[in-house]
């Protein structure tokens, strides 16, 4: 998690040719109904079933920025085009304020925000200056090299429970947005995951290149804490999930097109059905301080990073955050995009479960509980990505891949809960949540205890054990369980469109016929009073 300090800056007025960054906001997409006609040119089926299971509905913010509307952008004079976002219909563009502005003569163009301007004048203050320098973005510290052990970091939150129960990641694909990953295709730590081909791909965003194997070490030590693994020595706590490494920040520079690069991450990351996305870093200060965020707009809605995280979090994903390092700064509060409301924040605390100084407080600046949890990032072993053996770092840079992991394990064993349920089940089971206050937020989870109280464990034997038979079906197909009650069981079919096409209440009868459903692939859902399961379904 980069290091925040609140940079007071005084307002002054830039020259009309100087080079700025800003976004330039779009009136629509002509093709939306050809394009939500044929989802799959948009999200990849593991995506639309993600969507489904939670009764999710495509919608314009899906579909793709008009390749029309971007051409002409790009091809507009002294304009450069340097990303865009589908979700915030949005080109991110560099050029003077002249030729900028001038974008408005494009019918299409609906609204232009300068990165130094931003929604609001509440972003600019005038109390006074400081040139601090930002010299150590992720306030890395690594205290000691030891042989070492994660299993204080995992037990603290539960997390072997649910490893003992078999839920270790398994069928759960989280993406790694970061700063880069250099040797996790070569350290002995990370051969468990290529040799079982649990890392799916990436891309680096900030050379626009394939090849994410570099950049700086910090993804390495964040990825080490989910899906790390030396026998006997270490073991992250998602150990069988699936990974994309994304690289998003440019780690010598400190500029607003990292947001917008961290957004078209998280779009890529929705697009092949990801579940999670870990992100360790954090927004409030740039090189060009006439950029900065002040505390009044981490409110969720202001940073553009965060209106994208937010639309994130509403395709069904859970996004884990680290809340930031700034304890101890002047700048004390978390930064963007854990500021968002969907945003699932996390905080530190050492090896006792004490809070850390330097972990980031909140609230938001609209008064919203953050961070969300709280994870251990004091004296936390990570691998180190020269020597390949575990390490000791501090930060919420690491407590948020903790915390992800096992994140990442609970919805394993519940499938059926939404990303929303989820993060409230885990907000639930943590110590202070009849208590929170501005650093501790609702306290450290016990996965244990969020386990238990999801359900009744022979009732989820029984949804597990439930299935269809024959698979693809002609016109009927029986449901396939270890016991003759139904028990109130219910089922629901839904199109890729997440469309419900067919629905039975309180069966029977275990073989079901189907009429009207055309050739496809559909989404089944079996239901009893409590839980749920979903099933591909195939009609041939």
């Amino acid at each position: 998690m980069k290091k925040i300090f609140f940079l007071f800056a005084f307002l002054i007025s830039l020259p009309l040719f100087a080079q700025e960054d800003a976004w330039v906001f779009l009136t629509d997409k002509p093709d939306s109904a050809t394009y939500l006609a044929a989802p799959l040119t948009m999200l990849s089926q593991r995506a639309l079933d993600r969507r489904i299971r939670q009764s999710i509905v495509l919608d314009s913010k899906d579909v793709p920025v008009d390749a029309v509307y971007y051409s002409q952008v790009k091809n507009a004079t002294g304009i450069t085009v340097l990303a865009k976002s589908k979700w915030l219909n949005a080109i991110h563009v560099q050029g003077t304020q002249v030729d900028i502005n001038n974008l408005k003569s494009f019918s299409f163009v609906d609204t232009i925000e300068f990165a130094n301007n931003g929604l609001n004048a509440k972003r600019r203050v005038t109390q006074g200056s400081s040139n601090t320098k930002n010299k150590n973005k992720f306030a890395e510290v690594s205290t000691s090299f030891d042989y070492g052990t994660a299993e204080n970091q995992i037990t603290m939150l539960k997390g072997d429970y649910l490893h003992q129960e078999g839920f270790t990641g398994t069928g759960m694909q989280i993406a790694v947005i970061d700063a880069g990953f250099p040797n996790v295709n070569t350290l002995a730590a990370f051969k468990r995951l290529r040799d079982n081909d649990q890392i799916l791909g990436g891309y680096d965003f900030v050379n626009r290149s394939p090849s994410f194997y570099g950049g700086h070490n910090h993804g390495t030590n964040v990825l080490s804490d989910i899906g790390g693994y030396i026998e006997g020595q270490f073991v992250g706590t998602a150990p069988d999930a699936s990974f994309y490494l994304f690289r998003t920040e440019d780690a010598a520079n400190e500029v607003p097109l990292e947001e917008s690069l961290w957004v078209e991450a998280a779009e890529k990351a929705d697009s092949l059905g990801v579940d999670v996305i870990n992100t360790s870093l954090g927004y409030t200060t740039f090189d060009n301080a006439s950029y900065n965020y002040s505390y009044a707009d981490m409110d969720g809605n202001t940073a553009f990073i965060s209106r994208g995280a937010e639309i994130g979090a509403s395709r069904g994903m859970i996004l884990v955050n680290a809340a930031g390092n700034s304890g101890n700064d002047s700048w004390k509060y978390m930064g963007a995009p854990a500021d968002a409301a969907a945003v699932f924040t996390v905080g530190a605390v050492n090896a006792a479960g004490t809070i850390a100084s330097f972990s980031s407080f909140g609230p938001t600046a609209d008064n919203r509980i953050k961070p969300d949890v709280l994870a251990q990032g004091q004296s936390v072993y990570v691998i180190s990505h020269t020597s390949g053996n575990p390490i000791t770092s501090n930060g919420t840079s690491f407590s948020s891949p903790v915390m992800t992991g096992v994140v990442a394990c609970f919805w394993q064993a519940f499938p059926s809960l939404t990303s929303t349920q989820i993060m409230q089940r885990i907000r639930e089971s943590a110590d202070r949540y009849s208590d929170p206050n501005d650093q501790y937020g609702y306290g450290i989870p016990n996965f244990e205890t969020a386990y238990a109280a999801v359900l009744n464990v022979d009732k989820e034997h029984f949804m597990r054990s439930t299935t269809i038979y024959p698979n693809p079906i002609n016109n009927s197909f029986s449901i396939q369980t270890n016991t003759n009650d139904l028990s109130g069981l219910s089922i629901q079919i839904y199109n890729i469109l997440g469309k419900k096409v067919y629905e039975e209440r309180y069966l029977k009868s275990k073989t079901i016929y189907v009429s009207g459903l055309v050739s496809g692939i559909y989404i089944l859902k079996i239901m009893n009073e409590t839980q749920q399961k979903t099933i591909k379904l195939v009609k041939r």
